[in-house]
């Protein structure tokens, strides 16, 4: 699914591009309609650089199966052969909303326990200290 990775954290950001790549590419497509290279392009140019070609293109195929995409083809702009472009349909319209909304929720309650008790970061417990507060035999 992803590029080679070289560090802990590139490989956290791909767990989590994992769970969202799907309403990456709606989002994506929402813009406007897209092919497959156009996809890597944007999701690099935002930063998520993790997602290879090899990836995109199978979700993009179960996708279009759910019936989420559709596609159809253009001429290329560079002259070669025709290009398969994806587009939004009703019911990948309504995914991205609903998507859109758990995202939201799911990523407020993930900030709110992240950023520890009120809005602070956690404190490191001693080891003379019980998680209750009180001392340990």
């Amino acid at each position: 699914m992803t590029k080679e990775l070289s560090t802990a954290g590139d490989q956290r950001r791909s767990q989590l591009l994992r769970g969202v790549l799907d309403l990456c590419l709606l989002s994506l497509i929402a813009e406007r309609p897209r092919y497959g290279y156009e996809f890597v392009e944007a999701l690099t140019e935002s930063g998520l650089e993790l997602v290879s070609e090899g990836s995109i293109y199978p979700l993009l195929a179960r996708m279009e199966r759910a019936g989420l995409v559709e596609s159809f083809r253009a001429p290329s702009s560079s002259g070669g052969a025709p290009r398969k472009y994806y587009r939004l349909s009703g019911a990948g319209r309504a995914e991205l909303d609903h998507g859109r909304a758990v995202w939201r929720g799911f990523t407020t309650q993930a900030d709110r326990i992240l950023a520890g008790a009120a809005g602070t970061e956690p404190t490191e417990t001693t080891e003379t200290e019980r998680p209750t507060g009180e001392p340990t035999p």
